[in-house]
């Protein structure tokens, strides 16, 4: 992170480093949090204070003459394809995973693996587990709703490699740590955090280093969402005007279960998307959860909206889709994600995440060589028609039991929309009958109330967007009011009982 203002420039690790050195006023970034808002993330450096910035991935910083340029030293080539056949590019991606992996594991302390459930995490404490004699430490963690456990598949695989295994069931006592994670994310948390962040805590009494499977979904085209590309090019058949009026009706009727991954929200997203052109349709599909631009335009006050550029989200996607390094639709979904979502969202949460308790957290399907290597696989072995991850898939059923290699995809997912609408739903109308944002103008109080309304009634799914809310709350009135952690909790625990 680094500002340069009023004749000073000034860099640190953290946001709370630059702050600290009080040569910065805070001020909330209001443009960055238009584009935060669709997107869960800050796109192009913004951070959530005005005047300070994050280097880019993959970037360097020049400071020269008082000025700062900033240059890219490291970008992927998606054009340039592995000759041969599957088979020989399956075990080319095996060798490279394999020696990755054992370069990961190199270490003067013990080191352990998280291990999820799912096929990324499973891959790589197996191999770990062929790669040394003594048993891996493992960590999972389960949750008490049951759509949302995945705790019997990890067992499955430290079973089979007689691996340490380390475990631990959530309840909705969440509210509580929110506050320690905004204070080490110095930005608003994030449900995928709340999972890193307690996985890690478990992880840390055991080991000093952990490896994890991020970045599986990324370079080798793990989301429901590509996929889903594949099936609104075929469900866009029925003529348009179909899709427009009789099935977005249709689509209305279908209730909201507040279940991970619901008939609704798929039904609803397969038709807004098919509505779109491709590069669209992706980018939409990045804030089809939180606020699309439409959303914003009510959420957000004409006052506020008066002050910043208020540029439509998507194009901050697009400008990664259309990029000239790339060209089957498949890569270019990959380079999107592996240029914004996955630096700017998935690795700054796991790693701060995992920093909160001291624990180094290593992602070898992150590391170069795998990512360059995934590059130059043909989009149709990662996505083959509907598949997802076929060529990884194929790697793992080396390792894996086939059930879990071949299920579908269940994700890192808590039941934050249950928790919002029973445990929390008195937390929630507390908290936002004293909105600082609200009371700042740049919230409008009536958005907030109807959606709030929505949800705790059950007549919409709203768990997304209110958890968005809810930490922008909790962050204002640590970074603007400089209430502590424990004065933190102190609120938290009042407005979830009084």
């Amino acid at each position: 992170f680094f500002s340069n203002v009023s004749g000073a420039f000034t860099f640190a690790s953290e946001v709370k480093g630059l702050l600290a050195s009080k040569l910065i006023e805070p001020q909330m970034e209001l443009e960055g949090l238009w584009h935060y808002m669709s997107l869960r993330f800050m796109p192009d450096g913004f951070t959530f204070f005005k005047d300070i910035h994050k280097l880019p991935a993959g970037s360097r910083l020049v400071f020269e003459n008082q000025a700062v340029k900033v240059d890219r030293y490291w970008d992927i080539d998606f054009l340039k394809k592995h000759p041969g056949s599957e088979k020989e590019i399956e075990e080319g991606l095996h060798q490279t995973l394999r020696e990755t992996v054992e370069s990961h594991m190199l270490s003067d302390v013990r080191v352990g693996a998280f291990l999820s459930g799912g096929i990324d995490s499973g891959t790589v404490s197996a191999m770990m587990a062929t790669l040394q004699d003594q048993p891996v430490p493992v960590f999972s963690i389960g949750v008490k709703e049951q759509s949302f456990n995945e705790l019997p598949y990890a067992r499955m695989v430290a079973e089979r490699y007689g691996m340490e295994a380390h475990e631990e069931i959530v309840e909705s006592d969440m509210i509580h740590k929110i506050p320690a994670m905004i204070h080490h994310m110095d930005e608003p948390s994030d449900p995928f955090g709340v999972g890193v962040y307690l996985v890690a805590q478990l992880a840390r009494r055991t080991v000093k280093v952990a490896l994890s499977g991020d970045g599986g979904d990324e370079s080798f085209a793990g989301y429901d969402r590509f996929a889903g590309q594949r099936l609104a090019d075929y469900y866009a058949v029925m003529p348009r005007w179909l899709r427009q009026s009789v099935m977005s009706r249709l689509i209305r009727l279908i209730p909201d279960t507040f279940q991970y991954k619901t008939i609704a929200q798929k039904a609803r997203w397969l038709n807004e998307m098919s509505l779109r052109d491709r590069g669209d349709r992706y980018a939409h599909s990045m804030s089809f959860l939180r606020f699309t631009d439409d959303a914003k335009r009510s959420l957000f006050t004409e006052k506020a909206r008066a002050t910043f550029d208020a540029q439509d989200s998507r194009e901050k996607i697009l400008a990664h889709f259309d990029a000239h390094n790339v060209n089957e639709l498949v890569d270019r979904m990959l380079y999107t994600d592996l240029m914004t979502r996955m630096p700017d969202h998935l690795l700054v949460i796991a790693d701060r995440m995992c920093m909160a308790h001291s624990l180094e957290n290593r992602s070898p399907l992150v590391d170069h060589r795998l990512v360059e290597y995934a590059a130059g696989i043909p989009g149709n072995m990662k996505l083959k028609g509907m598949k997802l991850k076929h060529i990884l898939r194929s790697v793992s059923s080396r390792y894996l039991p086939k059930e879990l290699v071949y299920r579908e995809k269940q994700g890192f997912g808590f039941p934050i929309a249950l928790w919002l609408r029973n445990d929390l739903s008195h937390f929630l109308r507390n908290l936002f009958a004293e909105s600082r944002f609200i009371q700042a103008g740049i919230f409008d109080a009536g958005t907030i109330q109807t959606l709030l309304d929505e949800h705790l009634s059950g007549k919409a799914d709203h768990n997304f967007r209110l958890w968005i809310l809810l930490n922008l709350e909790l962050w204002h009135r640590m970074y603007f009011e400089n209430l502590s952690v424990d004065e933190m909790r102190e609120l938290t625990d009042r407005m979830q009982h009084h």
